[in-house]
């Protein structure tokens, strides 16, 4: 009988609560919006040379930004059990990491108050349909106005939403328990490796190490339960997500090894908001150059990654 106890953080059991914010009362979590009967007017599609072409920043508020200023608040979908990126914290109750300085930093650029925003956790599978993407083939309705949950930006997504230009740059490792003999060169012939439904991870797994057995969850977090449960022998993952893994159990490592993928970050905005996703550009621009990308960095990542990280590169120059 393994005697080795869960050690999920309190997070856990408040994973499926959506986090209160700054000045706002707790909204339960979202459920998903039924897709109309009517058919979805056609899109042209989406040019994709290079998923990370990004709109050009611009700060002056268009539709969307007026819309959500109206409101009085910014909606943002997020991780709440995503430790160091966006987790709960056991003492405040409110969702804090990397993944929502962003958050703040957009409120604050539109309010003039960081904390004028109301987060809705999501699920990894959620994250393209709370936008306006597709569920089971079918769009659905935005419920959202943005989502900054480690989103990697790749062609296939643009095609049913928008991004910001990259603010971080991951890479997909393993987690593995402290006593495991794998080594970068490992094949995980038949090793259960758990990723969440509907994400890069899960496709790069199966494409990269066709031998492993994939072993799903709706989030990293479940992929733990079941690593620590004896249902999965490792866990994979952009690095950051693995470290806060880690960071939660004293009987799991991160491989150490070469990244096998790279994951580049990007904010999630509706297809049709471009003027937001300009002035989110024009964010994530004055966080380089005034230090506060930084000091977010610093703050929640660097303690755990231990290298000194710098602000990816914007590309820009998209037109659709």
């Amino acid at each position: 009988m393994n005697k080795r106890p869960l050690l999920l953080c309190a997070l856990t059991a408040a994973a499926a609560v959506l986090a209160g914010c700054g000045g706002y009362a707790p909204t339960t979590v979202p459920t998903p919006t039924p897709a109309t009967s009517a058919p979805a007017a056609p899109s042209a599609p989406v040019t994709c040379e290079d998923p990370l072409q990004s709109y050009s920043p611009d700060a002056t508020p268009g539709p969307a930004v007026r819309r959500i200023k109206d409101r009085g608040r910014l909606i943002a979908g997020v991780s709440a059990d995503t430790y160091l990126m966006a987790s709960r914290n056991p003492e405040t109750g409110q969702i804090r990491g990397f993944d929502i300085e962003f958050v703040r930093a957009i409120a604050k650029a539109i309010f003039g108050d960081p904390d004028r925003y109301q987060l809705k956790v999501i699920t990894a599978a959620d994250r393209l349909p709370v936008l306006g993407g597709k569920r089971n083939g079918e769009p659905e309705q935005p419920s959202v106005d943005i989502v900054v949950r480690n989103m990697t930006i790749n062609c296939a997504r643009w095609q049913e939403i928008a991004f910001s230009a990259e603010y971080y740059r991951a890479g997909q490792k393993f987690l593995v328990r402290s006593d495991s003999s794998a080594k970068a060169t490992s094949r995980f012939r038949g090793v259960k490796v758990c990723a969440p439904a509907g994400t890069t991870s899960l496709e790069n797994l199966k494409k990269r190490y066709p031998s492993a057995v994939p072993v799903t969850a709706d989030n990293h977090t479940g992929c733990l339960v079941k690593f620590q449960q004896g249902e999965a022998d490792a866990i994979t993952g952009d690095d950051t997500v693995l470290a806060g893994l880690a960071a939660q159990d004293p009987y799991a490592r991160v491989l150490d090894m070469p990244a096998f993928t790279e994951e580049p970050y990007g904010i999630g905005v509706p297809k049709d908001d471009v003027d937001l996703v300009r002035f989110i550009n024009a964010v994530l621009r004055d966080m380089r150059r005034d230090g506060s990308w930084k000091d977010a960095y610093d703050r929640w990542l660097a303690p755990t990654l231990g290298r000194d990280a710098t602000a990816p590169k914007p590309q820009y120059g998209r037109t659709r």
